[in-house]
């Protein structure tokens, strides 16, 4: 649970800055991008006069806005075409640095610019604008953009390049928070298993010692009622114990696992046929099913535990005459192994999805005495999956089923 909760905290502070990061760098370029151009429009609009020269205009002082756009006409380099009506050059205007393009540039930028059909617009490096001239030509002016187009180029590539870079620092960064931020929350788990499994090993002592006064007064005062219930709740409490400890050292991500390679055939058979008995008593038929030669590279010990819980799990819930599957198959790099049984009470999707939580009952008020059960076992089965690095999950079939199926990686990494 731990490893969860860290991976669940480390995705979401990391989607949060690269979003905030991707915001930033969008949001930057964006406007960039607009005072460039419009820049460049209100320069072309300026150059945009009859012979490709531009005026400023106003006979007396400039203003602000003036002396501001005159910096940048200065600064600006263009030339315009003027065309026939037959769509022949006539003469090109303007700095000599411009207009001494070769023939084939001229024509490719005129051909890029006509065949747009739109007034205004880029051709290359070029904004360029389309207007009408004398003797029902054409005029095309364009404005060379390569410098102001070079520089919102670099600060795409730097702003992308920092985001990059953001992101891998910030990976690092969210890590190493993520470790520290759970060290608190691991450190009070790992007491609670220890407490859990100290008290069980300290409990073991004194329910021993009841059982066997009690197995005494049994023979001294036999058939007494009270000695008989006091015997009953002390072999449950045992069993909860043992229960609670099993899945405390489930729960011990670190403890080793000793891998071995099992062939889950013949491993569901013999998981399955202790339970055949009880499935018999009431009616039930249980059925394994994987396909020959299926292998896993798990705990062989704690994968048989697993079963043992799957099946008891089955048999005390599914109804009278039933039909209690216990599967396993291969999906990939992955194994399914799970059991699929009737019920005897309708569960919900909320349900199934708290049926490995510890202690839960979906019918509350169904006593253990009935089942025989604390609601510890799948939380352990859970737990067990978990550590081999798979999942567990419950779900009701189309026909109203349930359906449990514990996930693990058919070959550990190593």
């Amino acid at each position: 649970m731990i490893q969860r909760v860290r991976k669940r905290f480390f995705r979401i502070a990391m989607l949060a800055l690269i979003a905030a990061m991707l915001l930033v760098t969008a949001a930057a370029n964006l406007a960039n991008w607009i005072n460039v151009r419009t820049e460049l429009g209100e320069t072309l609009d300026a150059v945009c006069m009859e012979g490709g020269k531009p005026a400023m205009g106003g006979k007396g002082g400039m203003d602000n806005r003036s002396r501001r756009m005159k910096g940048m006409l200065d600064e600006a380099r263009y030339f315009t075409l003027r065309l026939s009506s037959d769509g022949e050059l006539i003469e090109a205007v303007g700095p000599t640095r411009e207009t001494e393009l070769s023939d084939d540039e001229l024509s490719g930028l005129t051909a890029r610019a006509l065949a747009s059909g739109r007034e205004s617009g880029f051709a290359g490096d070029y904004l360029y604008r389309v207007q009408p001239d004398r003797d029902g030509g054409q005029r095309i002016t364009f404005l060379n953009c390569e410098t102001r187009l070079g520089g919102v180029r670099r600060l795409l590539l730097f702003s992308v390049g920092a985001c990059v870079l953001g992101a891998a620092a910030a990976w690092l960064f969210v890590a190493w928070a993520s470790r520290r931020a759970v060290e608190p929350l691991e450190d009070n788990m790992h007491r609670q298993k220890r407490f859990i499994t100290d008290a069980g090993h300290e409990l073991k002592t004194p329910l021993t010692v009841i059982s066997a006064n009690m197995d005494v007064l049994d023979m001294d005062v036999p058939d007494n009622p009270w000695v008989q219930s006091t015997q009953k709740q002390v072999e449950q409490m045992r069993r909860l114990v043992e229960g609670m400890v099993a899945l405390s050292r489930a729960e011990e991500m670190d403890a080793p696992l000793h891998l071995e390679t099992v062939e889950l055939s013949p491993l569901l058979e013999e998981s399955a046929e202790p339970f055949q008995p009880m499935a018999e008593a009431r009616g039930q038929h249980i059925e394994t099913s994987a396909p020959e030669g299926l292998c896993l590279e798990c705990d062989g010990e704690e994968l048989a535990r697993v079963l043992s819980i799957l099946c008891d799990n089955a048999v005390k819930y599914a109804p009278e005459g039933d039909t209690i599957r216990l599967m396993a198959q291969a999906e990939g790099k992955w194994v399914r192994i799970g059991t699929e049984n009737g019920l005897t009470e309708p569960l919900t999707d909320e349900q199934c999805a708290r049926l490995f939580d510890r202690f839960y009952r979906a019918d509350p008020s169904r006593s253990k005495d009935e089942c025989g059960g604390f609601g510890i076992g799948l939380a352990t089965a859970s737990a067990i999956a978990e550590r081999h690095g798979g999942t567990a999950e419950a779900a009701l079939t189309p026909e109203g089923r349930l359906r449990i199926s514990l996930r693990f990686p058919r070959r550990r990494e190593k």
